[in-house]
């Protein structure tokens, strides 16, 4: 499970699990807009970090930035800190 701490957005962080495939499952906005977010949950359900990352990076909302743009910046993130874990 990855957290992401959101900026700029209703919601505060994004939850998620990253399968052996690089697929996005059980993603969870905490805070915002109930509905649209649990749609967007379900949208990218089972999608690779590749899809979510190029469909939703740059979509705007307030503050130069949404709840999906902070899904891609999550995704990115899980990508950076994955980069950097030593490998066994």
């Amino acid at each position: 499970m990855f957290t992401y701490n959101t900026k700029g957005t209703c919601s505060r962080q994004i939850i998620f699990d990253v399968d052996e495939e690089n697929k996005v499952h059980n993603v969870k906005f905490i805070g915002g807009c109930g509905g649209n977010l649990q749609g967007i949950s379900r949208l990218v359900e089972g999608k690779t970090l590749d899809e979510i990352e190029s469909t939703l990076k740059g979509i705007k909302c307030r503050n130069n930035t949404s709840c999906p743009d902070q899904l891609a910046s999550a995704v990115r993130a899980y990508r950076d800190r994955e980069a950097k874990a030593p490998k066994n």
